[in-house]
């Protein structure tokens, strides 16, 4: 099984709604792949209320993606999980990159950089269309090679 890691900053927005509507897509799809995600930056999320954003579960269940009822809360990003990981993509590079660079400098050129802005810049429908849109893009590459 190929595993990809969605990173965003807080594990609790962006990335957990790439990782949900992946995992249900590559599953429609066949493909030997799977998404996880996690945060590189949880410390910024204190008045995150739950385990995932409000957003991204309205915007999973309006596409049809079920998740579960006791979800996990965000998880930051360690070592590990870029060992394990095919192939990493952090949602915006202008947010990520700084943080890659300082919490994990060796990985920082070795992974894919999206752009896709939190909340405060990008409202979420916009947000999670965009991420949505790259996702197909990126299921169609997966399903070619």
């Amino acid at each position: 099984m190929n595993k990809i890691l969605f990173l965003c900053t807080g594990n609790y927005y962006r990335s957990r709604f790439a990782e949900h509507l992946f995992n249900w897509l590559a599953t429609k799809q066949g493909l030997n792949w799977q998404a996880d995600s996690r945060g590189l930056a949880l410390e910024r999320g204190v008045n995150n209320v739950g385990a995932i954003s409000q957003y991204a579960a309205e915007a999973l269940a309006a596409r049809l993606v079920n998740i579960s009822d006791d979800e996990r809360f965000p998880k930051p990003a360690c070592e590990p999980d870029f060992q394990l990981a095919t192939r990493v993509i952090a949602l915006d590079e202008a947010e990520h990159r700084p943080l890659m660079n300082e919490r994990f400098p060796q990985w920082v050129d070795a992974i894919e950089y999206w752009l896709v802005h939190d909340i405060d810049k990008t409202s979420a429908t916009e947000a999670l269309g965009q991420i949505e849109k790259h996702l197909l893009q990126l299921i169609e590459q997966l399903t070619q090679s």
